[in-house]
């Protein structure tokens, strides 16, 4: 099984970017986290990161065919991308919506998500963490 996790605008700029929300873990740590876990779990993983809504496109566009599943934070294109939602329901892959605090939470021009409305399930306000369970979803199938 392969999994790709796409990551949207300033999430390479964890333990930097308000360390009271997102935590003090930088992104390198991110990634070593979910490499190590779907290695346990015999899941295949690749992970992206753009800060450019059109490179995401892409990237969910080049899955198509060689992906089983998403796992996708969208960052702050969460709350106005029609072009990622429409993307993701394009090539039809089984997508979890992954966020590290809980948008719901905050402001409230961030309870709005275009991109769960494609997605099988979301993820959010359980830190990096968040990111393991979305892939355990995919992993085992828990959307079905």
């Amino acid at each position: 099984m392969k999994i790709l996790v796409i990551n949207g605008p300033n999430i390479n700029m964890l333990g930097i970017r308000e360390p009271d929300i997102y935590g003090k873990e930088d992104y390198g740590y991110l990634c070593s986290l979910i490499e190590k876990h779907a290695r346990e779990i015999g899941v295949d993983t690749e992970i992206y990161q753009s800060n450019h809504e059109g490179n995401l496109v892409d990237k969910i566009q080049q899955a198509y065919g060689k992906a089983d599943g998403i796992v996708i934070n969208p960052g702050a294109y969460t709350h106005t991308s029609i072009a990622l939602l429409d993307a993701l329901k394009a090539v039809g892959i089984p997508t979890v919506e992954v966020h590290i605090s809980d948008p719901d939470e905050r402001e409230e021009f961030r309870k709005t998500s275009y991109v769960r409305l494609a997605a099988v399930a979301t993820v959010k306000g359980l830190g990096l963490e968040g990111y393991l369970k979305a892939v355990d979803i995919i992993a085992r199938g828990e959307y079905r």
